[in-house]
């Protein structure tokens, strides 16, 4: 499918879809397509994908139905208009992984035994935490400080501006919740082997550790975030059945 070549890229593959939904090629009770068929007709990747369906549910033109899929509720946005989107949560989490990471290297450079030992009891609260938003709340501020054991004011800037985009992104905010739902939040574990490698004073370490742990971060919100199709998955449990000769 042909995108209008403006704007976020999951923006200008939600507009498409909402488009078609007000059209009524994807009439409301209608599942829409599965999100790898999505991906194909669009070329672009799944997590694009699914930052498009974040905006469609936004403005309360679909509903993911865990366990089901996602279906259209609405052929026009419930507030008139489209809600104003904001950068995507795999995007800002790609964004992250690779600002970040540079500045976990250039802090392994310079940072001080005395940042290292406030990075360790910001560990120790991610790991003691008995509330989700007490975890987060030490995971942002072990991000921050490892931008600021740097010394370098625009990568502190620049890594201050992505978790800010986080905190606002309506989609982001989506993504959380289902996160969250699924029992996902701060890993203190990672956090600490970030915490080793700068130890170490060993830039390439440390930008490994931080590249790691965000790439888990990715893999973990992707699974939480995912729609499965059961109708599909029974198809397919039924052809092995048919095909191997297996019980039911």
């Amino acid at each position: 499918m042909e995108l209008e070549d403006t704007g976020r890229l999951y923006e200008r593959v939600s507009r498409d879809l909402a488009g078609r939904i007000a059209a009524g090629e994807y009439p409301v009770g209608q599942r829409l397509p599965a999100e790898r068929a999505l991906a194909q007709a669009y070329a672009v990747s799944r997590p694009t994908i699914r930052e498009a369906i974040f905006a469609l549910e936004l403005d309360g033109l679909v509903e993911a139905r865990m366990g089901s899929g996602v279906y259209v509720i609405s052929r026009l946005p419930q507030e008139g208009e489209a809600v104003k989107n904001d950068i995507g949560p795999f995007e800002l989490i790609e964004a992250r992984r690779l600002i970040e990471g540079e500045a976990c290297a250039l802090a392994a450079a310079r940072i001080t035994d005395a940042e290292i030992e406030a990075l360790a009891a910001l560990v120790d609260e991610m790991r003691d935490a008995d509330r989700l938003a007490a975890a987060e709340d030490a995971d942002r501020r072990f991000h921050l400080a490892i931008a600021r054991a740097t010394q370098n004011s625009a990568m502190v800037a620049a890594v201050d501006m992505l978790w800010d985009a986080r905190a606002r992104s309506p989609q982001y905010q989506i993504m959380s919740g289902r996160a969250h739902a699924a029992g996902i939040g701060p890993r203190a574990d990672e956090h600490a082997r970030i915490l080793d490698a700068l130890r170490l004073r060993q830039p390439d370490l440390a930008r490994a550790a931080m590249r790691d742990h965000l790439t888990q971060v990715l893999e973990s919100v992707l699974a939480a975030t995912e729609v499965q199709e059961m109708e599909q998955a029974r198809a397919r449990i039924e052809a092995h059945r048919l095909k191997y000769g297996t019980p039911a």
